[in-house]
């Protein structure tokens, strides 16, 4: 038996990893190949591309790598055609996996689509798009598989992994120990993001607001955690830029991190999720190209109250967004100070934050498995509706 699977950023290759783990323990002899990172390598998967082959944000910055990814579709096409696996999930990534998605599905081979895209919060009506590109959808979150409802696509709500894999208590003198931090003030975690263009966007006004508050307490100790070597070298040469920061910089470790602060800084993304999971008050930081946020608002493509997942997931406004010209320095340190220096409202979004968790633990990687076997053994016809 064999399953393809593309994954196409960082937290598409966790989600990936975790999968093939609990899919062995149905078949220790499947054969995994596709798309991904080191991580799912590292669980036996035959990778044909690094997935940060993939891993390009925003509208106009996706333009110029348009000839590269279009070959790179074919030659993937190609590839699962030639293989005819079992099974072909793409793992996030909807830009790139749902137009490869429906090419594979036309040639009768089984598709399921890992992460519902966010159509809860813009383009609610790619949902047609996407029935027409797989057959079944594994969501992430409890509130997704409504959105289906009215089309001809398999949902199951299997959870997101993270939250079973993060423990509901992370001490933070530990983390800190594990890291070799030591420090008598605050501990701010920078989260910039695990893409090129994103971190580009997000580690000046995150370096502006640490120059802000380290006038402020002095004591103040920052930490970086880089997703890949590349970054870490580019977010380095940014921070010789501020050298009267107290600021590491660390390759990976952003589990570590986040435990290990008191307070942190990140880009919009699964980072948020782990951020809430760990239990750590933030402030989330979105940023596009200027032309990329203008059409997006000229045609009002943005349906969502919210954009971080923490209150999206509690609908309502749990931690600060900082939206395109509001991530300044100024606005990132004011809401840093303000966590900072207000315990209650810590301890209460602390309490929040563990119910959250508490209602994502759900063995999501186990039951994404499970669908995943029942999708092989017998792929229901058109109109059939699952909701776990």
């Amino acid at each position: 038996m064999t399953i393809a699977l593309v994954a196409g950023e960082a937290s598409g290759d966790q989600l990936g990893a975790t999968l093939i783990q609990a899919i062995r323990t149905h078949d220790p002899n499947i054969r995994f190949a596709g798309i991904g990172g080191p991580l799912m390598q590292a669980e036996g998967l035959d990778c044909w591309w690094d997935y940060r082959e993939l891993a390009v944000m925003g509208l106009f910055e996706v333009i110029k790598h348009i000839p590269r990814l279009v070959r790179l579709r074919r030659q993937l096409i190609e590839r699962v055609l030639e293989l005819r696996p079992d099974v072909y999930i793409g793992i996030d990534a909807p830009d790139f996996n749902l137009g490869v998605e429906k090419k594979i599905k036309a040639r009768a081979i089984p598709v399921i689509h890992y992460v519902s895209p966010t159509i809860w919060a813009w383009r609610p009506g790619r949902v047609k798009t996407i029935a027409s590109a797989t057959q079944r959808v594994l969501c992430l979150f409890p509130f997704e598989p409504g959105y289906y409802r009215n089309e001809a696509v398999l949902t199951d709500y299997t959870g997101h992994p993270l939250a079973d894999r993060i423990p509901l208590q992370n001490d933070a003198g530990a983390a800190r120990k594990a890291l070799g931090v030591e420090t008598i003030g605050p501990c701010i975690a920078l989260l910039p993001g695990s893409r090129a263009g994103e971190v580009e966007k997000l580690t000046t006004p995150m370096f502006d607001a640490a120059e802000i508050l380290v006038k402020q307490r002095p004591d103040i100790v920052f930490l970086v955690p880089a997703a890949t070597q590349s970054l870490g070298e580019y977010i380095e040469s940014e921070l010789r830029k501020y050298p009267e920061l107290n600021c590491r910089v660390f390759s990976t470790r952003g589990t570590d991190v986040i435990a290990a602060a008191d307070v942190v800084v990140c880009a919009s993304g699964t980072a948020t999720l782990e951020v809430m999971l760990i239990n750590r008050p933030m402030v989330v930081c979105y940023r596009l190209a200027a032309t990329t946020y203008t059409l997006l608002k000229w045609f009002r493509l943005v349906k969502s109250r919210f954009f971080a997942l923490p209150n999206i997931l509690a609908s309502e406004p749990l931690v600060p967004e900082l939206l395109q010209n509001e991530v300044t320095g100024e606005r990132i340190a004011q809401e840093v100070s303000r966590w900072l220096d207000q315990p209650a409202s810590r301890n209460a979004l602390s309490q929040r934050f563990d119910q959250l968790h508490r209602e994502l633990r759900t063995g999501a990687a186990a039951t994404a498995a499970v669908a995943v076997m029942q999708h092989i053994s017998h792929t229901p016809g058109p109109g059939s509706n699952s909701e776990q």
